[in-house]
């Protein structure tokens, strides 16, 4: 039996000559060497050239600068408060029935003496009748008690009645004429009742909601336990209630030893920029509170149109020390480092410097310094955040000028229980 044969067949690489193998793996290294190359060289470009512009310096922020804003001003101390009516009424019926009519709007104003209520007068009128009648027959019988003891009185002689039946006759006409009166006082009390069966408005003002309806009974007797019909409220003019300082107690009782004028005061309501309600101050209350320290004080201002209402907040000033000078610069300026407040400057050499200060009050969106600035001083007025103490600056001129209304209204600040306006 034959074995099998075997036959190798050579690869190409084996048949390949050694001379062009060696030739092919030199062209792969000089490759791969000038790839490696290019890489080593860009990513050194790099690293040199933004080492380069990282440390070039930045340039400078542009800030404004402008020096204080000195003005006269009027400071005024601040004071939050609540309107009050200047005179209030619970109107009740003083006689009793039923009501018939309703003669108002809710929440209408009304004038003293307009009638508001009726309240059935029939029971009243047929009273009254009564005791006019009452009155008729008291003044008959007096006539008679007059005639009867006139027939007696003139006589003499044998004529002469005896004393006792004179006196019993001027007696007679005595209690007649007693009687007379009393049915007299009888009628007035009974007009009353027909006169109050009729309410009427006791002073002028805003007048509340009914609190009955036509067809519903109400009482009017024990005084106060009658029953409630409304309220009234007057309110021209209207108080302003504010709880002040000790301070302002004693300044008020000062202006009053000396017979200055009461002082002027100044409010706006929740809603509006400009203080627009005039008054003056009216009351202070006869003793300090012990446990606040302070007083209830109170000022009257003209409400001609009913405008202001009771119970509505209002934030009063009143004036403190008259006109003074002071440097002023925009509220946004100020800038808080821990506890303290400061002010950007820029000297001559262009570095910022932080200056502490101790504020004052608002003017027109503008705040008093009351020190640490100099009039001369270079104030930086915009860009705050690009400029740090120690840091130079390129600074441009600016201008501190007050804010309109609206705009100091708008703007945001730190309150500080004082204001003040430029003069």
């Amino acid at each position: 039996m034959n074995s099998p044969v075997t036959i190798e067949v050579p690869t190409y690489a084996e048949t390949e000559p050694a001379e062009r193998r060696a030739q092919g793996r030199h062209r792969r290294n000089l490759v791969i060497g000038a790839v490696a190359l290019v890489l080593v060289a860009g990513l050194g470009w790099r690293y040199f050239h933004g080492t380069e512009a990282a440390a070039a310096p930045p340039p400078p922020a542009v800030v404004q600068v402008a020096q204080p804003l000195v003005r006269q001003v009027t400071q005024w101390d601040d004071y939050i408060g609540r309107f009050a009516p200047s005179r209030t009424v619970e109107v009740r019926p003083r006689v009793s029935g039923a009501v018939m009519q309703v003669l108002f709007k809710d929440g209408d104003y009304v004038r003293q003496g307009q009638p508001l209520f009726v309240i059935d007068p029939r029971p009243y009128r047929a009273a009254l009748a009564e005791a006019q009648a009452d009155v008729a027959s008291a003044r008959s019988a007096l006539a008679l008690a007059q005639s009867d003891y006139s027939r007696v009185a003139g006589l003499t002689g044998d004529e002469a009645m005896a004393a006792s039946e004179v006196d019993a006759r001027r007696a007679k006409l005595r209690a007649a004429s007693a009687a007379l009166a009393a049915a007299q006082a009888r009628v007035q009390t009974r007009s009353l009742d027909v006169e109050f069966s009729t309410v009427r408005a006791p002073i002028s003002g805003r007048i509340s909601d009914r609190r009955v309806d036509a067809g519903n009974l109400v009482s009017g007797d024990n005084g106060a336990g009658a029953t409630l019909l409304t309220t009234i409220n007057a309110v021209d003019p209207i108080y302003f209630n504010f709880d002040a300082s000790e301070a302002l107690f004693l300044k008020t009782q000062r202006e009053r030893e000396g017979n200055k004028a009461p002082a002027n005061v100044q409010i706006r309501l929740q809603d509006e920029a400009e203080y627009r309600w005039n008054g003056k101050l009216d009351f202070t209350d006869n003793g300090l509170d012990p446990r606040s320290g302070t007083i209830r004080v109170r000022a009257v201002v003209p409400n001609p149109g009913g405008f202001l209402a009771p119970g509505l907040f209002g934030n009063m000033r009143l004036a403190d020390g008259g006109m003074v000078p002071a440097m002023l610069v925009p509220d946004e300026a100020v800038q808080s480092d821990q506890a303290r407040k400061v002010v950007l400057t820029v000297g001559s050499d262009s570095m910022v410097t932080a200056k502490p200060v101790q504020l004052g009050p608002l003017v027109d969106g503008l705040r008093v310094i009351r020190s640490g600035l100099a009039p001369n001083d270079r104030v930086i007025v915009s860009n705050f955040q690009a400029a740090i103490a120690g840091t130079k600056v390129e600074p441009k001129a600016g201008r501190i000028a007050p804010k309109k209304p609206a705009e100091a209204a708008s703007a945001p600040t730190a309150p500080i229980a004082a204001q003040a306006t430029l003069n």
